[in-house]
C-alpha cells in the first residue's frame, strides 16, 4: 500500500508525529522539570491538536537504559480515565518488559517487570512514576480519554500548545 495524503479521510491520520512535551509540563515538581535523561522526547500519536475530531490524547516515548534509579513523574490526577502502556522491544519475548518500573496508585506502589498496562479511573491520584533499572529500551505510551490532555495542576483557561 502506498501512503498518501488525499482522500475524504486524509485528515485523521497522524504522518508526522509531533512533540507533545509541553502537554506534560505540569507532571513535574516544580512545574516544567526536564524528563530524566533516559527518556525521549514525548510524541504525540493522536491528539485534537493534530486531528480536530479526536476525543483521545494519546503519547508515545521512548525509554532508554539507565545505570542508576530515575524518578519521571510526580502524584497527579485527571478529571478523565487514562490508560498507561509499556511494551518491551524483544520479539522473542514481547511480554519481557528489559526493565523494571515503579508506579503508585493511591499511594499503594506497584513493581512492573512485563510488558502491559494499567487503567486508572477519573479522579484517582497516581503516580510518583520512575525506573529501578532498564536494561533494553522499551515503549511507553499514555492514553488520555479525553480530548486534551491535563493533570488537574493547570490553569482552567489554559490551552496545550500545538
Amino acid at each position: 500500500m502506498t501512503e498518501t495524503s488525499a482522500g475524504e479521510y486524509a485528515h485523521l491520520f497522524v504522518r508526522n508525529m509531533r512533540s507533545c512535551a509541553a502537554d506534560f509540563v505540569y507532571e513535574g515538581e516544580p512545574a516544567g522539570l526536564p524528563n530524566p535523561a533516559n527518556v525521549s522526547e514525548p510524541l504525540g500519536l493522536m491528539r485534537s491538536v493534530d486531528v480536530p475530531e479526536s476525543r483521545i490524547h494519546m503519547s508515545h516515548t521512548w525509554i532508554h537504559p539507565i545505570d542508576e534509579p530515575q524518578h519521571w513523574v510526580d502524584e497527579h490526577e485527571h478529571d478523565y480515565d487514562e490508560v498507561l502502556i509499556w511494551t518491551g522491544t524483544d520479539p522473542e519475548n514481547p511480554r519481557d518488559l528489559g526493565a523494571e518500573l515503579y508506579f503508585e496508585i493511591e499511594g499503594e506502589r506497584h513493581t512492573v517487570t512485563t510488558s502491559g498496562s494499567v487503567y486508572i479511573p477519573a479522579g484517582t491520584k497516581h503516580c510518583p512514576l520512575g525506573f529501578t533499572k532498564v536494561t533494553r529500551p522499551f515503549n511507553f505510551s499514555a492514553l488520555s480519554l479525553s480530548a486534551a490532555y491535563s493533570s488537574g495542576e493547570e490553569d482552567e483557561d489554559r490551552t496545550v500548545p500545538a
